[in-house]
């Protein structure tokens, strides 16, 4: 199953880049995500800890900790990712030894897989936040 953890903290982070001198709640953003302020207080909590996102104590809402221009994608997507979390990929863990394939199905695909996780991380680090609400922006 997919998460759509890191989708929403690009929504997050994007709502409140472009909302800059607004009060900016948990509350407010469930609003916009269209989920409970529990999800988004939690995704929060992750980006404060990552250093994308400065939160206060109530109601006060939050901030970037820094500008959305220094803030990557792949920035984003690590900071969302539970420890230990696989990568995109997985390989399944118990395939049939007794067959041929399932064998040897996880020392083929280590490679694929892995060059596609790099390839990912590599496209996700030249794109930033900044970016991102840009075209958001022009869709206003």
């Amino acid at each position: 199953m997919t998460s759509n953890r890191f989708a929403v903290a690009v929504h997050i982070l994007s709502l409140i880049e472009l909302s800059k001198g607004l009060r900016v709640t948990s509350e407010y953003i469930a609003g916009s995500v269209n989920t409970n302020a529990v999800v988004i207080r939690r995704l929060m909590g992750m980006l404060n800890k990552a250093g994308l996102l400065l939160t206060t104590p109530g109601v006060a809402g939050a901030t970037l900790a820094r500008p959305a221009s220094q803030i990557t994608m792949l920035d984003i997507y690590r900071a969302v990712q539970s420890e230990g979390q696989e990568d995109l990929f997985a390989i399944h863990e118990k395939p049939n030894p007794a067959c041929s394939v399932g064998k040897h199905i996880q020392q083929s695909l280590e490679t694929v897989f892995s060059e596609a996780q790099l390839a990912l991380e590599a496209k996700l680090a030249s794109q930033t936040l900044e970016q991102v609400t840009t075209d958001l922006a022009s869709r206003m």
